[in-house]
């Protein structure tokens, strides 16, 4: 069985859109795939709630709780090895995670992030492509390497920089292509590894 560590730091909604795809294309028996757990670096992190609700067991390493980035993420590194994972989600984690981390889980660790990229790595992604007066803007889903947003690119989606958008607008246009392209290419790993 193919095992799917989803991380996250907020609302958790690309993991929603993930646990929903999962049950209804039904990837533990099309894909020997399943989603094991669910760890949030904030105690408070509304997705927990959303997993827990779905049976998925969930852990907290909250980075809070320790002295610098090498504690925090030996920590959460047993926790993810306790699941012994085929693929590790980054949904929505808001913490950058260095060289030591990423190399332990080689092309394993995957992220979207919500512009396309190369353009607009880091934050901020949706004032700055309406500043620069991008026509188009949207998400990527890429293999996460140490250098931020800058793994091979897996897939994109693409949304219309539409007249009078503001960030937030644009940023809620973007996030519904998210809740399909990430499941979607988390489905085509999963395929693959299973071919």
């Amino acid at each position: 069985m193919q095992s799917i560590v989803i991380l996250i730091s907020g609302s958790g909604s690309n993991m929603a859109a993930i646990v929903k795809a999962a049950q209804i294309q039904n990837w533990e028996q099309k894909y020997q795939a399943k989603i094991t757990a669910v760890i949030a670096n904030r105690p408070d992190a509304k997705g927990l709630s959303i997993a827990k609700a779905a049976g998925i067991e969930t852990q907290v390493v909250d980075h809070k709780k320790y002295p610098d980035r090498t504690d925090f993420e030996t920590e959460l590194t047993k926790v993810i090895q306790i699941y012994q994972p085929s693929l590790i989600v980054l949904a929505g984690f808001m913490r950058i995670l260095s060289g030591a981390f990423t190399q332990q889980f080689p092309e394993k660790i995957i992220n979207i992030h919500p512009s396309l990229l190369p353009a607009f790595t880091g934050l901020h992604t949706h004032e700055r492509a309406l500043q620069m007066g991008c026509k188009f803007a949207g998400a990527t889903v890429h293999w996460v390497i140490e250098e931020l947003d800058a793994g091979s690119i897996i897939d994109q989606a693409m949304v219309p920089v539409l007249p009078g958008d503001t960030a937030e607008k644009l940023a809620a246009r973007v996030l519904t292509q998210e809740h399909l392209l990430y499941p979607r290419v988390i489905a085509q790993i999963l395929s693959h590894h299973n071919s």
